[in-house]
């Protein structure tokens, strides 16, 4: 089985999404009925059936919507549908203020050429990556701005290592309520919990896909406990760098401290027949380098001399 996502990049207004979510099919709408007696239905999901014809491979599946019109010519629309197991392991990513320093720079600093990117974040997505983790980038950015964040995201580069891939869900929204949700009302998670939530439907029976989460909030926090992303690895990380994990608050660490350390709390995936969710380190650097403890023989119990 595999699962396959695809941010619908038509919708403009959070009006479009709350009318779809309060109809009675969430995807679709009354049927348009063509000359030729053929009735058609509008729809965000597409069926098993139709998944299977595209024929995709695993992983990143780039595709091309074209619409052709009298006056205006042919426009086209560019996306990605990326196709992965039931039982793959997930890490979410937020964008502003968890890749880049800071939320309200993230958006401005970047398009100037700016690098106001969290040192040693590049390096570690890499590892995670490279140990068998799928990474899904998630924020409460406007879908108007799609083609810029997917351009930030490819344009990181950290000494030769780049930002995995992985798909780009945004808001359906405008620019402006966007930015007045995430920047003055401070309340993403409103999106968030939706999308997250309806990513981890995709999944099933795999009820936990997300294995661990990046954010910069406590609204991060929020979400991606209400998706099911186990305490001890959800990251919070402030604009000076400091990375804490929410379930040891104490203990602070760096992007580039849990980089040397990434085999231990992102252990290397193992797939096998008879595990869904094999995960082992058996094979990682930690346990392989590491001395073997010596034997001990078991002490044998003296005899008392008469």
């Amino acid at each position: 089985m595999a699962s396959a996502r695809r941010k619908d990049e038509s919708s403009s207004s959070d009006e479009d999404h709350r009318s779809a979510k309060q109809s009675p099919s969430s995807t679709q709408s009354d049927p348009l009925l063509t000359p030729g007696g053929v009735s058609y239905k509008k729809t965000l999901r597409l069926t098993s059936e139709q998944l299977m014809s595209l024929q995709l491979k695993d992983g990143p599946n780039d595709v091309v919507f074209s619409v052709t019109t009298q006056y205006q010519g042919t426009c086209r629309c560019e996306g990605t549908i990326y196709l992965w197991r039931w039982d793959d392991k997930i890490v979410i990513s937020d964008i502003d203020g968890t890749i880049t320093r800071s939320d309200t720079l993230g958006h401005i600093l970047p398009t100037l050429g700016k690098d106001w990117t969290h040192q040693g974040i590049a390096r570690l997505y890499h590892k995670v990556s490279q140990n068998g983790y799928k990474f899904l980038y998630c924020s409460a950015r406007a879908i108007g701005m799609a083609d810029m964040t997917r351009g930030y995201l490819h344009w990181v580069n950290e000494r030769g290592t780049m930002l995995p891939q992985g798909p780009v869900l945004l808001s359906p929204s405008s620019l402006f309520s966007a930015l007045h949700r995430e920047v003055i009302e401070k309340k993403p998670e409103k999106f968030k919990v939706e999308c997250l939530t309806d990513i981890k439907n995709l999944f099933y029976p795999n009820t936990q896909p997300f294995y661990a989460a990046f954010g910069n909030r406590p609204t991060d926090v929020y979400s991606y406990k209400e998706v099911g992303v186990p305490l001890n690895r959800i990251f919070t990380v402030n604009p000076k760098g400091e990375l804490v994990q929410e379930h040891a608050k104490t203990n602070i660490s760096s992007y580039v401290r849990l980089g040397e350390v990434v085999d231990h709390v992102f252990p290397l995936l193992m797939r096998g027949d008879s595990s869904n969710f094999p995960c082992s380190d058996t094979f990682s650097q930690f346990t392989y380098w590491r001395e073997q403890l010596p034997e001990v023989e078991p002490q044998q119990e003296s005899q008392d001399s008469s």
